[in-house]
């Protein structure tokens, strides 16, 4: 593997953390575009055999994904450096909104300055989703299994993990077929197996703060305590959230607005909406939660400092686990890649996670473009679709103009998003 300055990664991991719009989605399309198209730090099929990996872990996988090819290149502190930059934009962004959704009520100037960030992220997930179809789908079975991946989430709302794994089991079974066809077969050459000193030690230190800042917080302020309880609730989800942050905002703002009453009801959709605009994983918006419970909670303290540490508090809990799951399993994971039956399990898996993908990007496209949905159900459908009259012009007109600068005009994403976002202010300045 190429030695990359560590200078040079951190500057790049800074700049993906700025840019990281859009989900799960968007933030793997970026990091697919500068790790390997611009940069060239990582082959294809290394990309995406940590990609496979970090789709299998509870979590945001973008951010997993960033962790686990800063491990790669540059080691635990690499790993460290490149989840930690992938958060903070974001988690700063979060916190200052909220602060100004708390002392205002009114951020409708700050979400339209980031009214053309949305269709900058709709051209860039299709363009990723053209490349990573164009290199991971060969043969005949991925195809087939990319399509049957999209149809299971899309249209029949199959379980996340039942679809990963499942693809999984099938690239398994039929490996002997895969190799045959050469779907499942990367050249020949010797795979180098990654090794970094103090992994192990890492995802001990990792577990170790996990608990430890449960355990202190139980038994320093009891388990009443708003601290303790977003501590324990958050570390809880943490270890559940299979299939990205669409699978559990909906019981976290249940358990935040009707068991805890840290919410008044709509507030999580407002929540939502802030994190939405800002870059980062959107799982993020459990900070907005962390912050505002505390605010109202507050004890002893000043109200603003206590929100400042619910923030902070449920940030440290919710991501400490991601390091942990990557620490803890990347190096045996690494080694699997000599495996042949392995390798054509996780084969299949990236055939599926482009099907994974065109689903989260289809998702992003009718939320954003379409104010309004219905539900489609039988035969073992259950599927959202739009209201063609419900269409979004402004940013269906935007959207065009970012696909025409990427498609034709082949412009780099910080000349994308600059040039997006301020078309989606002079919109919202002219158009009010």
């Amino acid at each position: 593997m190429q030695q990359i300055p560590f200078k040079e990664a951190l500057a790049v991991w800074f700049r993906i953390g700025l840019l990281s719009f859009g989900g799960p989605a968007g933030q793997i399309a970026l990091m697919h575009r500068i790790i390997v198209d611009e940069k060239k730090w990582l082959p294809e099929n290394r990309f995406l055999h940590a990609l496979n990996y970090c789709m299998l872990l509870p979590g945001p996988e973008a951010q997993q994904l960033a962790t686990y090819v800063g491990w790669l290149l540059h080691g635990v502190r690499g790993g460290v450096v490149a989840g930690v930059l992938f958060i903070l934009p974001g988690a700063l962004a979060i916190f200052l909104l909220t602060w100004a959704y708390v002392a205002l009520g009114d951020l409708t100037l700050t979400e339209g300055v980031f009214f053309g960030l949305k269709a900058a992220v709709l051209a860039i997930v299709a363009q990723a989703l053209w490349r990573i179809g164009q290199r991971a789908l060969t043969g005949i079975l991925k195809p087939a299994l990319a399509v049957a991946g999209f149809l299971a989430l899309f249209v029949f709302s199959v379980p996340f993990p039942i679809v990963v794994l499942g693809a999984g089991v099938i690239g398994f079974a039929v490996a002997k077929h895969l190799a045959a066809n050469g779907a499942a077969q990367e050249p020949s050459e010797t795979i180098e197996t990654v090794y970094r000193p103090g992994t192990k030690r890492a995802a001990l230190i990792s577990f170790v703060l996990w608990i430890a800042t449960i355990g202190i917080l139980l038994l320093a302020l009891g388990p009443d305590n708003v601290f303790s309880q977003m501590a324990v609730f958050f570390s809880t989800m943490a270890t559940v959230t299979f299939g990205g942050a669409y699978a559990v905002l909906a019981y976290v703002a249940q358990q935040g607005v009707e068991h805890y009453q840290w919410l008044q009801p709509g507030e999580m959709l407002e929540g939502l909406g802030l994190a939405e605009t800002t870059p980062g994983p959107l799982i993020l918006v459990t900070q907005f939660v962390g912050f505002l419970a505390a605010y109202r909670e507050a004890n002893m303290i000043s109200p603003l400092f206590a929100a400042f540490l619910g923030a902070l508090l449920t940030t440290w809990v919710t991501f400490l686990p991601c390091f942990l799951w990557i620490f803890a399993g990347a190096p045996y994971v690494e080694k699997l890649r000599n495996n042949q039956a392995i390798s054509s399990a996780l084969a299949a898996i990236t055939a599926v996670v482009v099907g994974v993908i065109a689903n989260l990007a289809l998702w992003f496209a009718v939320s954003a473009l379409f104010s309004e949905q219905f539900t489609v159900s039988g035969y073992g459908a259950n599927m959202r679709l739009p209201y063609l009259y419900s269409v979004d012009w402004p940013l269906l007109t935007l959207s065009a103009i970012a696909f025409i600068a990427v498609f034709r005009l082949k412009l780099g994403v910080l000349s994308l998003i600059g040039s997006m976002a301020g078309l989606g202010v002079l919109w919202v300045l002219f158009a009010g």
